[in-house]
């Protein structure tokens, strides 16, 4: 399957929205049922231990909240690479 000039726009658009954005904030703080859903997916130990003792596990309201902190430069590669998907689209042929 062929890529056609839309897409490529479309892709382009996407990630240089996205470049924006990342560059738009200083952290992200992922809440407790999104930390549950990655620390489960990356085997972290405080999930295996709280599964395996409910004396360790933490209370049901507690949050285990996680604030992460994307590097400066990852909003220039994404606005990078879409802006140049975006003209690599205009340069190309119309579709018939």
């Amino acid at each position: 399957m062929e890529i056609t000039r839309n897409q490529y726009y479309m892709a382009g658009l996407v990630l240089l929205l996205l470049g924006i954005q990342f560059r738009m904030i200083e952290s992200v703080e992922l809440k407790d049922h999104f930390a549950k859903f990655i620390a489960e997916r990356t085997d972290h130990p405080l999930i295996s231990v709280s599964s395996q003792s409910p004396l360790l596990a933490p209370v049901e309201g507690a949050a285990i909240n996680r604030v992460v902190h994307p590097p400066e430069w990852i909003g220039y590669v994404f606005a990078s690479i879409g802006s140049v998907l975006v003209l690599h689209s205009l340069a190309m042929p119309k579709s018939p």
